[in-house]
């Protein structure tokens, strides 16, 4: 295990380099001048000039970007903004437990309401509960997530007055985001947990289950469900880094100081030290969540082992 995870840090270090080059590249190749987007106007060029000078815009691509690679290796410096000069790991530090709230909540949400409802309907197949199931998940599955925030905002905000239309500040400010950041992906766990049964609950040894007179729950919760989470897990783990980045639309709508609010305001004004520590940030956070699904899998389905072929046969053969 301890080798595993090992190998799979190690090959996050390429993809988070190949990022940032990639990052690098195309704010670099985009046609208006970042320094003259912050400063504005009305700044002169000689204003327009010292700046370029001070952030290092003046010298060659290959020396800026190891230049950041350097600060970030040596100093775990990613630079600091250029609206506000605060150090972007500051930024990050910030607004990042905003995110993650959005993120467990919205995921927990999804897995509390899409596991049982796909559960029940696979179970249940054809009928009325699983006929209304599977058409409100297909239209929140086709719903903008623009669309149903304006919405609720349109309902519970303006309308009936229940929760507040924007903000962060307490419990009430947090239901209208986490709904909606939540329902399209309580569309998508249900349907994945309902077609994954529906094939588990016809496998052999569930006939076998019952032949021996296991409950029927026991049968579900022990033997089914819990082969059918792996593709479940692994849905929920992609969602869930991505909520992790920044859920940017649903940020920008709430006016929720998250990371996604602070990628969307960094690139409005070319802001190229946050979208880049930000970028980073995104590659790092999806590389971890995926390592932490691989960890998963061996602890829902034993059959899953993190040995390699080469590890399996060298064993084998000594022990012959």
């Amino acid at each position: 295990m301890a080798r595993y995870i090992l190998k799979r840090f190690l090959w996050l270090i390429p993809v988070v380099i190949g990022v940032v080059f990639i990052v690098f590249t195309i704010l670099r190749l985009s046609p208006n001048d970042p320094i003259r987007t912050i400063l504005g106007d009305m700044a002169t060029q000689e204003e327009v000039d010292a700046m370029r000078e001070e952030v290092g815009l003046n010298d060659p691509f290959f020396k800026q970007f190891f230049d950041y690679i350097k600060g970030i290796v040596t100093e775990f410096d990613f630079g600091n903004s250029w609206v506000n000069g605060k150090s972007v790991v500051d930024e990050i530090k910030d607004r990042f437990p905003i995110t993650l709230q959005l993120a467990v909540f919205s995921t927990l949400l999804a897995a509390c309401l899409g596991i049982p409802l796909g559960v029940i309907s696979a179970c249940k197949q054809y009928s009325l509960l699983d006929t209304i199931s599977s058409v409100l998940a297909l239209i929140f599955l086709a719903m903008p997530e623009f669309w149903f925030a304006l919405m609720l905002i349109i309902k519970f905000s303006l309308e009936l007055r229940w929760f507040p239309a924007s903000g962060w500040y307490g419990v009430e400010y947090m239901v209208l985001p986490i709904v909606a950041t939540g329902i399209g992906c309580v569309a998508g766990i249900m349907r994945t947990t309902r077609s994954n049964m529906l094939e588990v609950i016809r496998q052999d040894y569930i006939r076998t289950a019952r032949a021996k007179g296991l409950k029927e729950t026991t049968i579900i919760v022990r033997h089914a469900l819990r082969n059918a989470l792996i593709p479940v897990v692994t849905l929920m783990g992609m969602q869930f880094g991505k909520q992790l980045g920044g859920v940017f639309v649903i940020e920008t709508i709430f006016a929720i100081p998250g990371i996604g609010k602070m990628l969307v305001d960094a690139c409005s004004v070319k802001n190229i030290p946050v979208v880049q520590g930000g970028v980073i940030f995104i590659a790092v956070v999806y590389g971890l969540i995926n390592l932490i699904i691989d960890i998963i899998y061996g602890l829902i389905d034993p059959r899953i082992s993190f040995v390699s072929k080469s590890s399996r046969k060298g064993k084998v053969k000594h022990g012959e």
